[in-house]
């Protein structure tokens, strides 16, 4: 996964267009290559901590639906309806927390 900053894309197609130039003339300089590599580099990292980070954020949700399905479960029957609103309110956290790191991981 690549997480380019507005900067760093900007400066990588600004590189891309100049080599694009330069090697339909058949002399591509071969520091644009170097720093597309050196952008993309960093994209990189960027992107596996945030991938890192989207797969934390996932196994709490999937922790606090266990519990609130637990606490749903041994609820007595006054708090059924408040434990029942928790639960889905897990649920749809999970499905969130899975959507970010599915829509990430095609990236």
């Amino acid at each position: 996964m690549y997480s380019y900053t507005r900067a760093e894309s900007r400066e990588r197609a600004k590189l891309f267009r100049r080599g694009l130039r330069q090697s339909l003339a058949d002399c591509v300089d071969p520091d644009i290559k170097r720093k597309i590599e050196r952008i993309d580099k960093s994209a990189a990292e960027r992107g596996a901590l945030e991938l890192a980070a989207l797969h934390r954020v996932q196994a709490e949700a999937r922790h606090d639906l266990a519990a609130a399905k637990a606490a749903e479960r041994t609820a007595p029957r006054a708090d059924k309806a408040a434990a029942r609103q928790a639960r889905k309110a897990a649920e749809q956290r999970v499905k969130l927390a899975e959507r970010a790191v599915h829509k990430a991981e095609q990236s």
